[in-house]
């Protein structure tokens, strides 16, 4: 292998995000993998990744809407706890104001499956969706960012500290995603070019 340049590619690292083996109630899949939204705050999807620093794991929980694949609420902590799907959840509820009867979908892990986040949505009017039991093509838009995130920047950098992983993943979310990151579901426009050019509110 030397002599002919090749190396090896390594693995990289794993870490598993979803714990579905929990008594805590589960959520019917009303989403049904319909993945179309006509308009904005209709329907959201959400959920966990990880990123690896020299530090060790940086967690981020994202929520997405379907209607323009639009990021529109993100946390992450250093733990994978119920504070980190809810601090994502409540930026999106607090910054877009949806009307009730919102339906927000995730997979069944134990974070949205918690007392703590189940009261947020009651608060907030929201309906909860969840995927079945080891489908992750249940939410594909959710683990289609992830893999797009990873590719175009996590792949490429070796974070020396959480916070300098934070600090390239807003940028990222913010600054390139939203705004200008071309996506085929929205004609090609970004994000934030979709909603408004279609001038639903």
């Amino acid at each position: 292998m030397k002599q002919e340049g090749l190396v090896c590619k390594t693995r990289q690292k794993f870490k598993m995000t979803t714990d579905s083996k929990h008594q805590l109630p589960i959520a019917p899949n009303l989403l049904q993998r319909d993945f179309y939204a006509s308009f904005p705050n209709e329907k959201y999807v959400g959920d966990i990744t990880y990123i690896w620093t020299h530090e060790g794991w940086l967690y981020l929980a994202t929520v997405i809407d379907l209607y323009s694949r639009r990021i529109v609420g993100w946390a992450m902590d250093y733990q994978m706890k119920a504070k980190l799907v809810n601090d994502a959840l409540l930026m999106a509820l607090w910054s877009r104001k949806p009307k009730q009867g919102l339906i927000w979908h995730t997979d069944r892990g134990s974070q949205y499956a918690s007392d703590s986040h189940r009261e947020i949505l009651k608060e907030h009017g929201v309906i909860q969706s969840m995927s079945r039991k080891g489908n992750c093509w249940d939410n594909s838009v959710a683990e289609s960012f992830f893999h797009t995130l990873k590719t175009e920047l996590v792949h490429h950098m070796q974070f020396k500290t959480r916070e300098e992983a934070k600090s390239a993943i807003f940028e990222y979310i913010e600054v390139f995603y939203n705004r200008k990151r071309l996506y085929s579901a929205n004609d090609y426009y970004s994000p934030e070019e979709y909603e408004s050019i279609t001038e639903i509110n």
